[in-house]
């Protein structure tokens, strides 16, 4: 009995004497005995999403193989126990309330994401456990377990319950981790000349939710003393909520985003704020790069800057996720042929963006 190492995977397997080639114990692929490679398999899914050496990354539909980053230890998942309660039938409750929408678009193998389910159960643990969100004030839409599915008429319907007779105190989160697009611009409200916009479960028949919807819908109703943080995990989502101050983190300044058409784009005395997982014109990542499991780029790097430090700042928020991203990019500079094959690196900055300017040194809490 021989043993030979899988060149793709670097796991060991088993082989029998005059044997010309075996399946890999670890990814599945074939090895060539005497050569000790594999080909790789047709169907990328049957890759592992987490080994000892290498992650696989979606750039929404996109897969790549990289190494491992070092120094992130992986996070777990929230017992059944802690997962919200609220409907949208119910009526939104004072003080602090959440809308997490997780779309995987599982009935759309072209589409589907694997990492959109652990997104939003961290993103909800950690409303819960760190910022003490109740159970039953966080609505959740998603194309899993028993969650009202995230449709377009649901999201619409949610964005309603999120802002309903929300009174000056209330912290409101709004979150998504889906697919994004953007699409040129007809009204004249776009320095770039395109419109931003998050893809529900049934985009393809329903449409999608462009910026000036979103901005419409959650920001405008803001009244005095009620304060809006959304957290958007999608390709093209720099500016989706067509805030008027975009932060420059190269700079460390605040710049204009007002629309050239003079539309209105503030709220109705509120403050809405908004972290982005890239610039409008790049995609962002679904990645086993920080952990075991598949999980959004920006969610990952902005839910372990936000509890591995407990007072930090939203320049710190923006600077960790930044640096996380970076840091696992170099690590890919020793990845193979089958990488480079596809997207080199994660090509996403995060962003930040508000309805005014505020002090980025100012401690972040929901």
């Amino acid at each position: 009995m021989d043993t030979v190492t899988c060149k793709t995977c670097h796991r060991i397997s088993s082989a029998t004497k005059h044997t010309t080639k075996i399946r890999c114990h670890g990814c599945q692929g074939t090895i060539l005995i005497g050569n000790s490679q594999v080909s790789v398999p047709l169907d990328m899914s049957k890759w592992p999403s987490h080994d000892q050496d290498n992650i696989m990354t979606e750039r929404k539909g996109f897969r790549y193989f990289c190494k491992k980053i070092s120094g992130i230890s992986p996070r777990s998942s929230p017992s059944f126990s802690q997962f919200p309660t609220a409907r949208l039938s119910d009526t939104p409750p004072r003080g602090k309330r959440a809308l997490l929408c997780g779309v995987s678009y599982n009935q759309n193998k072209k589409l589907k994401l694997r990492g959109t389910t652990p997104d939003v159960m961290n993103m909800a643990k950690l409303l819960v456990q760190q910022f003490g969100f109740p159970t039953n004030a966080i609505l959740v839409l998603g194309d899993f377990t028993s969650y009202e599915t995230p449709t377009r008429m649901n999201i619409i319907r949610a964005f309603d319950w999120l802002v309903k007779d929300s009174q000056s105190g209330d912290s409101l989160v709004f979150y998504f981790s889906g697919h994004g697009v953007r699409q040129l611009d007809h009204d004249g409200d776009e320095i770039d000349g395109f419109d931003e916009a998050i893809c529900p479960l049934d985009f393809e028949t329903a449409g999608i939710i462009i910026d000036n919807e979103i901005n419409k819908m959650i920001v405008e109703p803001l009244k005095q003393g009620v304060t809006l943080h959304a957290i958007i995990d999608a390709c093209h989502s720099g500016t989706v909520l067509d805030l008027p101050r975009v932060y420059d983190h190269n700079r460390g300044r605040w710049k204009d985003n007002y629309p050239a058409s003079g539309a209105y784009k503030g709220t109705s005395g509120g403050k809405a704020i908004c972290f982005s997982a890239c610039e409008d014109y790049q995609q962002a990542s679904d990645t086993s790069a920080f952990s075991p499991e598949m999980a959004g780029a920006m969610t990952f790097t902005f839910i372990k800057a936000v509890v591995e430090n407990k007072e930090i700042t939203y320049h710190g928020i923006l600077d960790f996720m930044h640096n996380a991203i970076e840091n696992a990019n170099k690590s890919q500079r020793g990845c193979g042929m089958l990488n480079r094959m596809f997207y080199p690196k994660m090509l996403q900055d995060p962003m930040l963006s508000s309805s005014e300017s505020f002090n980025v040194n100012s401690s972040f809490n929901l």
